[in-house]
């Protein structure tokens, strides 16, 4: 773990105020800065943070010590699942599947499918499981999942605020954790996508898929993993406009979940971005931009790190 010392720093992202600046994906089709506003002052005290996701040897050693399921190796009850279709239930998860050739980027199931048999082990469905992958960030982990983990560590998830602290090494209000151009000298910073999404990832950053933890540069304060490859969930519950009333000092997140585009169903936020997120769809690889989603379904893309408080 890395201590990250306390400190104040200005929360949120304004990229869709700068003048002739975009906001953080294309044409609104994805969740938008507007969340992330207004930018606030947040004073934190210091905590330790993993300096990398929870890697699937990891994860391991946790299921081997305490014979934890994951959501995604259980069969869904369908008293709480109503009018869900037989084969929806048996356990799974979501794995992407590139459509081969450009499709409409409102709907995202032109890219996404429940595969029965898909979980942490099988990361890209049964037929293959994580041999060689020891140091990749494990996937397809639900909120509840992350936070057994982290109780069986002795750690907890961070709290959104924690964790864009943590992310923007101590650069206040940079477009990126690691400064304001996406490849300095050329050279790519994390791992996300390039090209035109969701058909063809020309891999120009080395990698399609997730990537072994660490690949890239620490920001600075020598965390790794802090933008793309997966995204990573945090304590708090969603809500887009808790920026506006949250307290300035330790914020721990709303008491409950709303969103406006699903209003019955409760979200958790995810930070960080993965190697789906690109320039022409999802930014979330933003130190700023803010995710979601619902804390019992996990995908391919979706990891965790955990944190330790001083006290």
């Amino acid at each position: 773990m890395v201590w990250v010392r306390p400190g104040s720093f200005r929360m949120g992202c304004a990229i869709n105020r700068v003048p002739g600046g975009d906001d953080i994906c294309a044409d609104g089709l994805c969740t938008s800065a507007n969340d992330a506003l207004p930018v606030h002052t947040v004073t934190l005290d210091g905590f330790w943070m993993d300096r990398t996701p929870v890697t699937n040897a990891q994860f391991a050693r946790f299921v081997e010590a305490t014979g934890y399921r994951t959501l995604a190796e259980r069969r869904l009850d369908a008293e709480d699942y109503p009018n869900t279709p037989a084969d929806r239930l048996l356990p799974g998860s979501f794995v992407f599947r590139p459509p081969t050739a450009r499709v409409d980027l409102r709907d995202h199931r032109a890219w996404w499918e429940y595969l029965h048999g898909t979980d942490w082990r099988h990361p890209d469905g049964p037929d293959r499981d994580i041999s060689g992958r020891d140091n990749h960030p494990v996937g397809h982990v639900a909120w509840d999942d992350a936070t057994a983990y982290a109780k069986w560590a002795g750690k907890r998830l961070p709290t959104e605020a924690e964790w864009e602290f943590a992310a923007r090494g101590g650069l206040d209000q940079r477009r990126y954790a690691w400064g304001d151009e996406l490849n300095p000298d050329g050279k790519w910073m994390a791992n996300i996508w390039q090209g035109p999404f969701p058909h063809a990832d020309s891999g120009a950053d080395g990698f399609r898929g997730t990537a072994p933890v660490g690949s890239f540069p620490a920001n600075g304060y020598s965390l790794l993993d802090l933008s793309g490859n997966v995204w990573q969930w945090c304590q708090d519950w969603y809500q887009p406009d808790y920026y506006e009333r949250s307290p300035a000092s330790n914020p721990r997140g709303p008491n409950d979940s709303f969103d406006p585009s699903e209003p019955g169903i409760a979200k958790r936020v995810q930070r960080g971005g993965s190697y789906l997120c690109s320039d022409v769809y999802c930014k979330g690889y933003l130190p700023g931009a803010r995710g979601k989603g619902e804390p019992n379904i996990g995908a391919a893309h979706i990891g965790f790190r955990c944190v330790r408080s001083a006290k």
